[in-house]
């Protein structure tokens, strides 16, 4: 039916196309791979701070230390004043603590390693997120069990719009611990779908 030349060109043809779907596959497998999405990383931050002890035990809320969340698209890291304002005089000779007293006779801030970084081109407004009653749980899990803070969510585009179009299965109503000011009316709603649009996230 075929010459010898064409029949060679339609068995290359096969090879090349099972050849680039199987590297295609390989690669859309390993690009959503935990290891590869940054789920798990948890950096040694320069000072051993404990959100156990202090969001845990002591039950001091969120916003004490974040204290941007409810009003700006990022969420702060605390000031070394903030840690101050207990570290006066709370443990005010352990050597756990020493970088955070030279920061503050330095007035020089505490070089924190970020551990949650979306892409410069998605945008992620934290205000929008727990003023309509969301929980910090629901994007960094239940941080007063956690020692060292690890990236809980895949943070990926699929992951985003799963709670978008399904936010009764995905997220955790805010809690008396995160110290968010939500209207209780607004908590006793059904949770409402988020945009799937892409102006939402890329602007």
């Amino acid at each position: 039916m075929f010459t010898a030349s064409q029949d060679r060109k339609i068995k290359l043809g096969i090879v090349t196309l099972l050849t680039l779907a199987g590297i295609g596959a390989i690669a859309f497998y390993f690009l959503r791979h935990p290891s590869v999405m940054d789920v798990g990383y948890r950096p040694q931050q320069p000072v051993p701070f404990d959100h156990r002890l202090h969001a845990g035990d002591l039950d001091i809320s969120c916003v004490y230390c974040h204290s941007s969340v409810e009003t700006s698209a990022h969420s702060t890291v605390p000031s070394t004043e903030t840690c101050m304002n207990c570290h006066i005089s709370v443990q005010r000779e352990s050597p756990k603590l020493q970088l955070v007293r030279d920061s503050y006779e330095r007035n020089e801030p505490i070089r924190w390693i970020r551990i949650h970084k979306l892409p410069d081109y998605a945008f992620f407004n934290h205000s929008r997120h727990v003023n309509a009653g969301i929980d910090c749980a629901s994007c960094h899990g239940e941080v007063e069990k956690q020692g060292v803070i690890a990236q809980k969510q895949p943070l990926t585009m699929g992951w985003c719009l799963d709670c978008h179009r399904e936010p009764e299965s995905h997220v955790i109503r805010t809690r008396e611990i995160t110290g968010v000011d939500v209207d209780p009316v607004l908590l006793s709603r059904p949770l409402s779908q988020g945009p799937q649009h892409c102006s939402a996230c890329h602007h």
